[in-house]
């Protein structure tokens, strides 16, 4: 049996009956989509569940909903999974952004409830601290020692802030800053047989641009009930693997405003043993960029955990 690393995917992942099938099997999940909207005042399976074929409603992609929403999703999946986690052989686990959370929950070092009040608070303050001129984009098909003197020359030529946000893959990359910076940098990517694509966010996220929100959070973490991590968690801010809960909750505080490490993260987990990569979310975002992370590696398989029936079969 290969050992395992367990990740959860953030925004950008959501789907349309995301996690029903799970909900409407298990009560334990159902309970868990009733605390969700009893903690986020808003009714999340109305937005997030629908006949099929039927149009996603526009909410889905805000942030106060998609939070803690997805962040029930994750966690509802590892939940169905876990009579498997001794089989699964699980070395470490790590979640994207967002997803972080749903990681955290799974290495036990903050319980569900807790996860779930954090994300609702999160999503509201990022939802509220969006501002005009602020942004992301996504860069493809440019390595990283091409992309970044032309971050450094839009943010020097236009005056404004721009950062890479979230190193994905060796090959994607997600900027965030200004809109002048933005701009500048689309242009040059352009120019260099890259693509760069706006994200419908409403914020400049993980860049200090977020400071505000951040400082907000920080708060709200330090209420919650922190516990040593069963398997190490690999973080966004550093990549690293980690199972001391007052790191780790320093790593989660800084989140908001750090960089993604996440082709660092692919790289500590395969170091750290594991060969098989589960992804247990919405739409396999993560499971497509294992390959991209581990190039090379041919004994890295990757499954996407995201229904009932993949869990069962894990």
């Amino acid at each position: 049996m290969l050992s395992t690393a367990v990740l959860f995917p953030g925004q950008g992942s959501q789907e349309l009956n995301m996690g029903r099938d799970v909900a409407e099997a298990q009560s334990a999940a159902m309970e868990l989509w009733l605390l969700a909207e009893k903690h986020s005042g808003l009714k999340l399976r109305e937005i997030y569940w629908g006949d099929e074929g039927a149009a996603p409603a526009p909410e889905m992609s805000d942030t106060k909903a998609l939070q803690p929403a997805l962040t029930v999703v994750n966690v509802s999946l590892w939940l169905a999974a876990k009579p498997k986690t001794e089989a699964l052989r699980v070395v470490g686990t790590a979640g994207h952004s967002l997803g972080e959370f749903a990681a955290l929950c799974a290495a036990g070092v903050l319980g569900v409830e807790d996860v779930i009040k954090a994300v609702c608070e999160r999503g509201k303050l990022m939802a509220g601290a969006g501002k005009e001129g602020h942004g992301m984009a996504a860069v493809l098909k440019l390595p990283l020692s091409a992309l970044e003197p032309l971050v450094d020359r839009a943010a020097k030529t236009s005056g404004a802030f721009l950062r890479i946000a979230n190193y994905n893959s060796p090959a994607q990359f997600v900027l965030s800053g200004e809109k002048p910076a933005l701009d500048a940098v689309a242009a040059l990517v352009k120019e260099a047989k890259g693509r760069a694509v706006p994200l419908a966010v409403s914020g400049a996220f993980h860049s200090p641009l977020m400071s505000e929100p951040a400082n907000a959070f920080a708060k709200v973490l330090e209420d919650l009930r922190w516990q040593p991590a069963q398997f190490p968690v690999c973080m966004n801010v550093t990549g690293q693997p980690e199972r001391d809960p007052g790191v780790l909750k320093a790593m989660l505080t800084a989140q908001m405003t750090s960089s993604v490490l996440w082709t660092t993260t692919m790289q500590s987990l395969y170091a750290a043993g594991a060969r098989r990569f589960v992804e247990f979310g919405p739409k396999s975002v993560l499971t497509k960029l294992v390959g991209q992370n581990l190039e090379g590696k041919d004994d890295a398989i990757a499954q996407s955990a995201g229904s009932l029936d993949t869990v069962l079969a894990l």
